[in-house]
């Protein structure tokens, strides 16, 4: 495929799982697919068993019965790859390739993901099964792509992934010389003589190498990475040109090194399920969108999420169809070709029988359903938002976050000075800040060009290399303005941390020098002078030739700086030493941005709560305009409404739960009304 993912029209549909169905209900499915306007469904992704009973023995019938209804219809599929669920028959016949977990215990067979990801047999039955595919439907109509595997993921600690880390160690340091000062293995008389002797890291008698650690999450990624770039040239060597895909998962773990997984794919696809049914639920489509935008470099498409339901805590909590509306053109707005969904017809059996759909159990007749048939509505008057600029970003950002694998993998590293702290959890937190502000970002992949942002904070980045440090000093002297939190910096990527102070290895660009690090008891939060407050984390901290803009208030640390700003070349450098309670982010950063003069894409929107988010397009822009609130809010622009075809030249009403999305000239001016 050559350039961005752009199927010519807003996707709508879900997985659907005729295997587990009748005829019957195929020829239903496809009505109704047709009746709410749904353009597309994902196909094959758990049906490995029902493709290939016994081992060589290929049944296709009933999925060329299945994609000749669907191409009838009209109705295109990503088609997918089913090597995420191995049959029973492939556990049996090599009950080597089940994964064995950190304790040694070797996994059977009885779910999904029950594979080893470098057991020779498991790869040669994934390349064999998407070789089979790839020639046979590779030039279908509606064929809009492939979704090779389901959220890759599954961790390994068996012997075929110790043969396969060995060989990745090797490729990455050459000489177990170079390794045993990598791993600081003289501590604790751990010294490796040959790369024979080393193992993934099991589970042992005490704290594991946190360099070793770090390395195993990276080499897993890798060797995962190397599974789907075998199955791409199967697809690719049988002459199938359609896009490639696969779905991440980010829920709270994280196995994937996103951004070098980008580099193989042809457009980013996530899977996204919320975790709260807060008001924190928007900010956190907001976090998940902007990721996959940012990852994919431009469009991407939203694979599954929730219809109905949002799980918390062992319960699934209601989402209305009104606010599956607003979460799709949440995930639309900012850069998501589509809304699909896990799954179009609820189950009946298995695991996930209760797992929220499209068709519900009560069938046509539901508030679900109807949910649906309103979704088709508006996405089919939101047309033309799928057409791409001509140029430039989607979405226009002046604010960029660094995010990286390493630091959501190295605060997963034992013995850290505070185990309270996660990395998923601190870059929401930071995120939501901007998007309480209504200020649009992006995430920043590291030693990439930022010169467009005049705003780059790195959140705990905790490991961070020479190449890194010198791209964050070359962002400042250009005239960058760079915010650095805690817990960055404070080591190399061996995880070896730097001494002669805290954060060491950001030390002179920010002009501090820290000599302790000093965490706060549970629940206890203290004050600094500027009123903001603070809580989990502080330090004793020295301004060296940096100016301090707030200092602690409490105990020994009165006095002493707490935030500070060196100034560099052109720009700025500040440094955050204390975890700030989320509504004292959120101050502290919405008024950064102000300093620089960047602003929300709709002035006083957010405090109103209507989030507004503008998504570029051919020649036009799109605002998009999502009432959280509880009153009605009037906007007034130079454009039209896609959704309901008013004009908003004198003033659209947006009521309370409700949606618009307002055509305007580029670069055309809106503004909330009294």
């Amino acid at each position: 495929m050559s350039g961005p993912f752009a199927p010519g029209r807003l996707l709508l549909g879900g997985d659907w799982s005729p295997e587990q169905w009748d005829p019957a209900t195929w020829d239903e499915d496809v009505e109704l697919l047709r009746e709410v306007r749904a353009n597309t469904v994902s196909l094959g992704i758990f049906s490995w068993s029902t493709l290939e009973p016994e081992e060589g023995r290929f049944e296709t019938a009933w999925l060329d019965e299945v994609l000749d209804r669907l191409d009838g219809a009209g109705i295109g599929y990503f088609l997918s790859t089913p090597t995420a669920s191995p049959p029973p028959w492939f556990s049996l016949a090599h009950p080597d390739a089940l994964p064995v977990r950190p304790d040694g215990v070797r996994l059977t067979h009885g779910s999904r993901d029950t594979y080893a990801v470098s057991a020779p047999a498991y790869r040669e039955a994934s390349r064999r099964i998407a070789r089979l595919l790839g020639e046979r439907y590779g030039d279908r109509p509606g064929l809009r792509g492939w979704h090779l595997h389901n959220e890759y993921g599954t961790l390994d600690h068996g012997p075929h992934a110790a043969r396969a880390f060995r060989a990745w160690l090797r490729a990455r340091y050459g000489t177990i010389e170079a390794l045993n000062r990598a791993w600081c293995t003289a501590f604790w008389s751990q010294g490796y003589s040959s790369f024979a002797e080393v193992e993934p890291p099991r589970a042992t008698q005490y704290l594991p190498n946190p360099s070793q650690a770090i390395d195993f999450r990276r080499f897993s990624s890798d060797e995962m990475r190397a599974a789907l770039r075998e199955q791409r040239e199967e697809i690719r060597a049988a002459g199938s040109q359609a896009p490639v895909t696969t779905n991440y998962m980010l829920p709270t773990w994280n196995h994937l090194e996103q951004w070098s997984w980008a580099d193989e794919l042809d457009v980013v696809s996530l899977d996204h399920y919320l975790d709260t049914a807060g008001p924190d639920a928007e900010a956190h489509v907001a976090y998940g969108s902007d990721l996959a935008r940012s990852w994919s470099g431009g469009p991407w498409v939203l694979m599954e999420q929730n219809a109905t339901g949002i799980k918390v805590d062992g319960r699934t909590l209601a989402k209305s169809p009104e606010r599956m509306l607003r979460h799709s053109l949440g995930y639309i707005a900012r850069g998501s070709q589509s809304s699909l969904f896990f799954q179009w017809r609820q189950s009946t059996g298995g695991a996930e029988q209760w797992h929220g759909a499209l068709v519900p159990h009560a069938g046509r007749d539901s508030r679900a359903f109807r949910g649906v048939r309103r979704l088709g509505e508006v996405l089919e008057s939101l047309a033309p938002v799928a057409a791409l600029p001509e140029e430039g970003p989607l979405v226009e950002a002046e604010v960029g976050l660094l995010w990286h694998a390493d630091g959501w993998w190295a605060l997963e590293t034992p013995d850290l000075p505070s185990a309270q702290l996660r990395y998923g959890e601190e870059q929401r937190a930071t995120h939501r800040s901007f998007h309480r502000a209504g200020i649009p970002t992006d995430f920043v992949r590291p030693l990439a060009d930022v010169s467009r942002y005049r705003l780059l904070v790195l959140t705990c980045q905790y490991p961070l290399s020479d190449a890194e440090v010198t791209w964050l000093e070359e962002y400042v002297e250009g005239g960058g303005h760079l915010v650095v939190t805690y817990l960055s910096g404070l080591a190399d990527e061996h995880l070896h941390v730097a001494t002669g102070g805290y954060p060491g290895r950001l030390r002179e660009l920010l002009g501090v020098r820290g000599e302790e690090i000093l965490p706060l008891p549970a629940r206890e939060v203290v004050t600094l002078d500027d009123g903001t407050v603070a809580e989990e984390w502080t330090e004793l901290l020295a301004a060296t030739d940096a100016e301090v803009l707030a200092r602690y208030t409490h105990a020994d640390l009165a006095g002493l700086p707490a935030i500070t700003r060196a100034r560099r070349g052109a720009g700025t450098a500040t440094y955050v030493s204390a975890r700030w309670t989320q509504e004292s982010r959120d101050t502290w950063l919405r008024a950064a941005a102000q300093e620089l003069g960047i602003g929300p894409t709709l002035p006083g929107a957010a405090e109103r709560g209507l989030e507004a988010v503008r998504r570029r397009g051919h020649g036009v822009d799109h605002l998009f305009l999502l009432h959280h609130g509880d009153r009605t809010v009037r906007v007034q622009a130079e454009g039209t409404d896609l959704v309901s075809g008013a004009a908003a030249a004198q003033g659209l009403a947006v009521p309370a739960g409700g949606v618009a999305v307002l055509s305007l000239p580029p670069g055309t001016a809106a503004r909330l009304l009294p």
